[in-house]
């Protein structure tokens, strides 16, 4: 664990904070009723120099993506708010671990935790058990008297994305490399797929999901194998820019996810879909200072938190001016997810004229026409 701020620097390891928090734990965390008089802290108007804000990370800060990007909105909290403390806890294993190290968060003073990714139980559990913490969890679904979650609206920038892969394809076959076969991937995948067959119906986008986030080399045979396969298009949503270098290898193009990753690959290197957190972390912060914060549902949106990187070197200016003509429209309102859609097992799931939401995108359990490797 790593805390941070005016009052000094302190470093626990991870096997200290989890047998700290398996012994205190239980006892720090009072029954909700036993606190039912007591208003929240995340209620009242709060000290910058008595704040503590912990944050748990899904994988470590230098993956060179999702935990980098939320790392940086963790420093950008420090600079707004000098005199608060953080703690952050990178790899935060998606077991019953993570939910003695949101227990020791508490345990530790935090006033609130944010969870950089989605543990579900892991962390609801505590929440529950602690309302006068608020929490956040990043891909999250719960939204309680304490607990609300966040998440970027990427499938935007995907479909801009899928715009310049369709015209820049000469297989008519994108590869695409996810973690898990869950909503988050489904939306990705799917936006990319759409916003090429936008352009050309005839493109598919072949999936292949490795079962971890962070695993360059898993992903690199992955990515081997879709290059094998045809595909001269390489995009997914990884932590990590492995599927970069093999493009770089085979002489694809590829389009990147998190951050911007042009100096991996100039030569390969279409575009990414860029997250920044900067400004909604410290908006969270501010507000529980202020004792406004509340629990709810948030998406950071095109423009506002996500956004298409710039164009790489080798995108043709007329792709380019393509994609970025549906990024105007996007930005002015425009909803390309309108029906029909169908999924690849040939059933309507969008009728015409309807357009899907963005909420429900976020749900989505299911791939469109043209997507194998997910089901």
């Amino acid at each position: 664990m790593t805390v941070s701020g005016s009052r000094g620097r302190l470093l626990t390891t991870r096997r200290e904070m989890l047998g700290l928090a398996g012994g205190a734990g239980s006892s720090l965390l009072l029954p909700r009723h036993a606190r039912a008089q007591a208003q929240p802290a995340w209620r009242r108007p709060l000290a910058e120099s008595d704040a503590i804000v912990a944050f748990g990370h899904t994988g470590p800060i230098t993956d060179g993506g999702w935990s980098m990007v939320h790392d940086r909105g963790v420093q950008a909290v420090r600079r707004a708010f000098p005199k608060l403390r953080t703690i952050y806890v990178e790899s935060v294993p998606y077991s019953a671990d993570a939910t003695r190290l949101f227990r020791q968060f508490v345990a530790e003073g935090a006033q609130m935790v944010m969870a950089t990714s989605e543990y579900g139980d892991f962390i609801k559990d505590v929440s529950d058990r602690a309302p006068d913490v608020a929490f956040m969890e990043c891909d999250g679904t719960n939204v309680t008297g304490n607990l609300g979650w966040y998440y970027v609206a990427h499938w935007y920038a995907s479909y801009i994305i899928g715009i310049a892969a369709a015209l820049m394809t000469k297989t008519n076959k994108i590869g695409f490399l996810g973690a898990f076969p869950i909503p988050s991937v489904y939306a990705s995948a799917n936006a990319t797929l759409l916003g090429a067959q936008s352009v050309n119906p005839a493109i598919t986008l072949q999936s292949i999901t490795i079962n971890a986030w962070f695993d360059p080399q898993a992903a690199t045979q992955a990515a081997t194998a879709l290059a094998d396969n045809g595909c001269d298009f390489l995009c997914g949503i990884m932590d990590e820019p492995a599927y970069l270098r093999v493009a770089i290898q085979r002489g694809l193009k590829a389009a990147m996810w998190n951050t911007g990753m042009l100096d991996y690959g100039p030569q390969a290197y279409v575009s990414s879909v860029c997250l920044d957190f900067n400004e909604y972390y410290i908006s969270q912060v501010r507000n529980l200072l202020a004792g406004t914060w509340q629990p709810e549902g948030h998406f950071l949106t095109l423009g506002h938190g996500v956004d298409r990187d710039a164009w790489g070197p080798t995108v043709p200016p007329d792709v380019a001016a393509r994609a970025d003509d549906m990024r105007t429209r996007m930005l002015a309102g425009h909803n390309p997810f309108v029906g029909p859609i169908h999924d690849n097992h040939g059933r309507l799931r969008v009728p015409a004229g309807t357009a899907l939401s963005d909420l429900e995108i976020y749900h989505s359990d299911w791939a469109v026409a043209g997507v194998s490797g997910l089901e």
